[in-house]
């Protein structure tokens, strides 16, 4: 199963200003990811989770900090953004549901088809809604946990 997936990130497939807004966001982390101060996470927190509560607001800023260091942070970054899997995606070959929203504001819809249509026999759901990191409550959430289940019981 993959979900909000991608087979290439920003550098590999964007524009000459997505990839600057990569690179900021890369500086952003390095500068602000440590600080007390949660404003630099809050740009994460509102990619990933626009849909937030202002509690899950809070505890996705408080999770970025504790799981990885400014610079851990950066690095992983660096490397999602220079990722390039298309050549590999016709060696997968388990079945795959691949799950993606469509107002993902962390990795396009398309990526996710581009996805799904590299795999043999992989099997593609569009979700509503525009969270990246799926919460209960959003408009796919029944569609994904079904999806998710029947996949599991195939």
């Amino acid at each position: 199963m993959l979900y909000g997936g991608f087979a290439r990130g920003r550098r590999k497939r964007g524009s000459s200003q997505e990839i600057e807004q990569a690179d900021a966001l890369l500086t952003l982390m390095r500068q602000g990811w440590g600080q007390e101060n949660p404003a630099f996470r809050q740009i994460f927190t509102s990619l990933f989770i626009p849909g937030a509560t202002p509690d899950q607001g809070r505890w996705f800023n408080q999770l970025q900090q504790k799981t990885t260091s400014p610079e851990n942070a950066a690095r992983i970054r660096r490397a999602v953004d220079d990722i390039d899997v298309t050549d590999l995606l016709p060696r997968v070959t388990v079945p795959t549901l691949v799950l993606h929203c469509r107002s993902d504001a962390v990795q396009p819809f398309e990526e996710g088809r581009t996805l799904a249509a590299g795999i043999r026999g992989a099997r593609f759901v569009a979700l509503e809604g525009h969270n990246h990191m799926i919460l209960e409550g959003d408009p796919g959430w029944r569609r994904f946990r079904d999806e998710v289940e029947a996949f599991l019981r195939s």
